[in-house]
């Protein structure tokens, strides 16, 4: 298999749904990406801060497989890199399969370590109706599969650009399975 590369780039401003595809972004230590409405020490996605405002953003950063667009479109969404929210989309990588805490390398500095899965938010029924349900599943023991991306936050800052390649660098054992943050 090849490795792993950055297929776009996005970030936006404004809590919008979809982001905007930029050549390139900036990831901030402990932060997030640099321009982005939801970098922060603290949570920023607007129900988090409804709940509890001190709690610390486990999601800066929002990593999303290219091959979901190619599932969702196959299915007949018109839906493609940034629509779903997601910072950096990537090409080449399991991200679901991913155990918490490993960290990727992306580009020549940036360090992104993974906290868990993107939970599905009924925003995305108002972006394309029926959208919700094709980026649910189940496996075959009945368990809920979520397939809209993981979260992550930033340990090391760097810029990250369209063709980036991606090393994975896994935790130590026990693996921990992602959940929703």
């Amino acid at each position: 298999m090849s490795q792993p590369r950055v297929v776009a780039v996005h970030a936006s401003t404004s809590h919008s749904f979809s982001k905007f595809t930029e050549e390139a972004i900036t990831l901030l230590e402990g932060l997030g990406v640099q321009g982005d409405t939801h970098a922060g020490v603290t949570v920023q996605h607007r129900s988090r801060v409804a709940r509890d405002a001190s709690q610390p953003n486990l999601r800066q950063v929002h990593l999303l497989h290219a091959e979901l667009f190619d599932e969702l479109v196959a299915g007949g969404f018109a839906v493609f890199p940034g629509d779903l929210g997601e910072n950096i989309t990537i090409r080449g990588l399991d991200v679901l399969a991913l155990p918490t805490g490993t960290r990727l390398r992306i580009g020549a500095d940036a360090i992104v370590e993974i906290t868990g899965l993107r939970n599905p938010c009924s925003q995305i029924d108002k972006f394309q109706p029926g959208l919700t349900a094709a980026v649910l599943d189940r496996d075959a023991q009945g368990n809920l599969i979520r397939k809209a991306g993981v979260m992550g936050i930033v340990l090391q800052g760097g810029e990250v650009r369209t063709g980036d390649a991606i090393e994975v660098m896994l935790p130590a054992l026990p693996h921990v399975a992602l959940i929703p943050v």
